[in-house]
């Protein structure tokens, strides 16, 4: 009777080793988004843990450690440079002091697959490979306009004397137009507007729901402007480490991110139905004046990233903005 006592246990005592030997070789990678869980910004990213998950079944596996309550947004670039984090679901905006060139990636006029074929790709990546020492696996939301969301009307491109919430991407585009500007975290916006602190905020066509901002927004200004970037940052070290297998993995489920982002125009029309239906109205500028608020953004977006970057500024713009 000891003596299978003895049997059993050492079998136990294997099959724990086996066992753990087996876990150890599944490369597991922290991952977390910029944007709350769930939310559009995040569900793209999200489904590609997924698609990582399944395909990589005992190889790789993606833990999804959550959103801004895990590492706030603008912490999050350096969480992966660092390795604290090893992949992120992060905008250009909130890393553009580290790496001034990630403010041109919202002025891009073409959708990530195209980007790939043009060069433009490799050379974003280039700079993210040497400025932040991560790779930059995908545009998990693209297609997607920003627009002004006001609580006091306009008749024409003129913010002056009105007080808005910003982030970097259209920070110089605002003030240009006037406006007053300050940057607050996201999830400070709706006590803002609740207290009259700001008149308005910038933000895409799409997210204001998940935010509850639609309760204390009157107003969204039409049409409009730049290209809403988030990306899959991938700390470099761990890239490097990857198998040939793992990365044709990552980089499978990469793709699918760039071709589901091409559909969210889609989204952006549903959204744009669902803010009248609560009461949200539309302030269309005339064509001259729609005329002068493009190009406005665009002059504004260009000479912020070409004072900060002159040459690399300039090769991008070669690369991302049609003739």
């Amino acid at each position: 009777m000891r003596k299978r006592t003895i049997l059993a246990a050492g079998l136990g005592a294997a099959l724990g080793l086996w066992a753990m030997g087996a876990n150890a070789q599944e490369r597991v990678l922290k991952a977390v988004s910029s944007f709350n869980e769930g939310s559009l910004q995040s569900v793209n990213f999200e489904q590609f843990i997924d698609e990582v998950n399944a395909a990589g079944k005992g190889l790789i596996r993606i833990n999804y450690i959550g959103g801004p309550k895990a590492v706030p947004p603008f912490e999050l670039a350096n969480a992966v440079r660092t390795g604290v984090v090893d992949i992120a679901n992060v905008t250009g905006a909130f890393y553009s002091k580290t790496m001034p060139e990630a403010d041109a990636l919202k002025l891009s006029e073409m959708p990530g697959p195209e980007m790939r074929k043009n060069g433009a790709w490799a050379y974003i990546n280039e700079l993210h490979n040497a400025k932040l020492n991560v790779w930059y696996l995908a545009r998990s939301v693209d297609n997607i306009p920003f627009h002004l969301y006001l609580n006091k009307p306009i008749e024409k491109p003129d913010l002056t004397g009105l007080r808005i919430r910003v982030t970097p991407v259209y920070r110089d585009f605002f003030t240009a137009l006037g406006a007053t500007v300050m940057q607050t975290s996201p999830g400070e916006v709706y006590t803002a507007l609740e207290r009259g602190v700001v008149d308005g905020y910038g933000w895409p066509i799409t997210g204001i729901f998940d935010m509850g901002w639609q309760e204390r927004t009157k107003y969204r200004v039409d049409p409009g402007f730049y290209r809403v970037d988030v990306g899959l940052l991938v700390n470099l070290d761990v890239w490097k480490k990857l198998s040939d297998k793992e990365k044709d993995i990552m980089n499978k489920a990469a793709l699918a991110v760039e071709e589901r982002a091409l559909k969210l125009p889609e989204l952006g029309q549903e959204e744009a139905k669902k803010q009248a239906a609560a009461g949200l109205q539309t302030i269309t500028l005339k064509e001259a004046d729609a005329k002068i608020w493009l190009a406005k953004a665009k002059e504004t977006g260009w000479k912020t990233v070409i004072d900060q970057a002159p040459e690399t500024g300039a090769k991008l713009k070669s690369l991302i903005t049609k003739p």
